[in-house]
């Protein structure tokens, strides 16, 4: 699994604080969103260039590690 901790960041001033891909203003919901939607990998770094596949499986490693947590913390 990709080490998501050096490329998911949350800053305050972007995006509602939200957690993004490094210092763009695409936020891990935005990225969950277009796969669910179907889009590919190619399909999401031909729209947004600055994404990389890393990024992509970033996004995936943190939603998983959340998902993870939420099912202990109950």
């Amino acid at each position: 699994m990709v080490d998501y901790k050096s490329i998911i960041k949350r800053n305050p001033n972007k995006r509602f604080g939200k957690p993004c891909v490094r210092d763009t203003r695409i936020a891990v919901f935005d990225v969950l969103g277009w796969l669910a939607a179907g889009m590919t990998y190619a399909e999401i770094l031909e729209d947004f260039p600055e994404l990389n596949n890393n990024d992509i499986k970033a996004c995936l490693a943190y939603a998983a590690d959340r998902e993870h947590k939420l099912q202990h913390a109950s």
